[in-house]
C-alpha cells in the first residue's frame, strides 16, 4: 500500500508534500496528520530546503478531514492533546521558507485550510473552495475561522463559514483567496512559474496568525 503522504526534495531546494488517498479524495485523517508533522518538522530542519510545494493525487486538493475517524479517539482530551502535540498548522505558518499550494478539483474544510497556510495559491480553474464544517455542526477546527477572514474580505469569509457552501475560481480569484487561476493543462507550468518566482526574491516569513 502507498503511503497516505508522499515526500521528496528536488536539486532545487523544494520540497514536495503530496496528498496520496486519492481513493477518499485525499481526505486527511490521523495518520496523514502524523506524516504531515514529520515532513514539516524535516523541511523546518533540513538545510537545503529553501520552499515548499503542496499537491494532492487523483481528482481532488483535498476533500478535508476524513469524518470516518471523527469520535474514535479515546476521549475529548486524548484528542486534544493530540492536536496540541502535533500543531500541524502551526508548524506550517512558522516555516521559514515560502509555501506554494497546488490546488484542483475540491479544496473542503482541512483541504482549504492547509493552503490557507501556504503564501501562494494557485488553483485549476473549476475548482471548488469550501469550508462545511457547520453543514455537520461544528466549525472549521484548522484555524480556518482566522486565516480566512484575514486573506479574504471579512464578509465574504462569514459567508464561507457560516454557510459552508462552495465557491469556484471565479470568486476565489476575487476575493484573494487564490493567487491564480489556470486551465488545468497549465496548472502545473503555473505552479513552476510561481515556485521559480518564491526562488528567486527575498522571503521575509511571517509571524505565526494563529
Amino acid at each position: 500500500m502507498a503511503d497516505a503522504v508522499l515526500f521528496a526534495i528536488d536539486d532545487r531546494g523544494v520540497a514536495t508534500i503530496t496528498l496520496n488517498r486519492p481513493e477518499r479524495l485525499n481526505a486527511i485523517n490521523m495518520a496523514m496528520r502524523d506524516l504531515l508533522w514529520e515532513f514539516l518538522q524535516a523541511c523546518r530542519d533540513h538545510p537545503d530546503v529553501r520552499a515548499v510545494c503542496f499537491r494532492g493525487e487523483g481528482r481532488a486538493f483535498s476533500a478535508g478531514a476524513d469524518i470516518s475517524e471523527f469520535g474514535t479517539a479515546p476521549s475529548l482530551l486524548e484528542a486534544r492533546r493530540a492536536r496540541h502535540e502535533r500543531d500541524v498548522w502551526g508548524l506550517m505558518l512558522s516555516l521559514p521558507v515560502p509555501l506554494v499550494a497546488r490546488m484542483h478539483g475540491f479544496c473542503f474544510g482541512a483541504g482549504l485550510e492547509l493552503p490557507l497556510c501556504c503564501d501562494v495559491r494557485v488553483a485549476e480553474e473549476g475548482t471548488q473552495f469550501a469550508l462545511p464544517e457547520v453543514t455537520l455542526g461544528y466549525i472549521p477546527s484548522a484555524g480556518g475561522t482566522q486565516t480566512l477572514p484575514r486573506t479574504i474580505p471579512p464578509g465574504a469569509a462569514a459567508d464561507l463559514i457560516l454557510t459552508g457552501e462552495p465557491v469556484g475560481t471565479e470568486e476565489a480569484l476575487r476575493w484573494g483567496l487564490i493567487t491564480k487561476a489556470v486551465p488545468a493543462a497549465e496548472l502545473d507550468e503555473a505552479v513552476e512559474e510561481e515556485l521559480g518566482r518564491v526562488l528567486a526574491e527575498p522571503f521575509a516569513p511571517k509571524p505565526p496568525r494563529l
